[in-house]
């Protein structure tokens, strides 16, 4: 059953991160999400397209306002691929599948069903991260990860883990930083 507070907890969530990550109008929000978990099963025993139709309201909703790009991580059925609008990733080499419930996941074939655009892209390297339900989203984020505490821990069931990329450091004892890109 679709879900107004999971909606909103993804909406809250995504801005939250957004904000905290200091996404740019074209950056890109990896997702991961287990709707199993979300529901309260163990991931990737009960893939619920009602509940992915929320999550993905949700942080569509705030991508949008921001001009953030969405990208959404297959589950591991499909070498967590990820699902995302062709305009994002011009020039990367698609690959040919198209995501189900049961064969990538609730929110991959929300997504790809939702999307204008939809491609499918073996990898990518994301600006900031969602993982709902311990998807294990951190190959498709830059170098290097930051861990981000949001107010919210939990969407349904699922255990909420975010995080922001920074660029790396190099120099050094002597290496003068910029405090904008921390």
């Amino acid at each position: 059953m679709y879900d107004e507070k999971i909606k909103s907890d993804c909406r809250k969530a995504a801005d939250e991160l957004i904000n905290v990550a200091k996404l740019k109008k074209g950056d890109i929000l990896i997702v991961g999400c287990s709707t199993s978990e979300i529901c309260g099963a163990k991931i990737g025993t009960d893939s619920d397209p009602d509940t992915a139709q929320s999550v993905f309201d949700g942080i569509i909703s705030a991508c949008t306002e921001h001009g953030v790009e969405l990208a959404v991580q297959c589950c591991e059925h499909l070498n967590r691929a990820i699902v995302i609008e062709r305009r994002a990733v011009r020039g990367a080499e698609y690959v040919n599948v198209v995501p189900q419930k049961k064969a990538g996941g609730s929110l991959a074939t929300i997504a790809y069903s939702r999307f204008d655009d939809p491609v499918v892209i073996e990898e990518i390297k994301a600006d900031a991260g969602m993982d709902i339900g311990d998807t294990l989203i951190g190959m498709h984020l830059k170098r290097v990860a930051v861990p981000v505490r949001l107010s919210l821990t939990n969407i349904g069931k699922a255990h909420l883990v975010c995080a922001r990329v920074r660029p790396k450091f190099i120099g050094g004892i002597r290496a003068v930083y910029d405090e904008k890109l921390l």
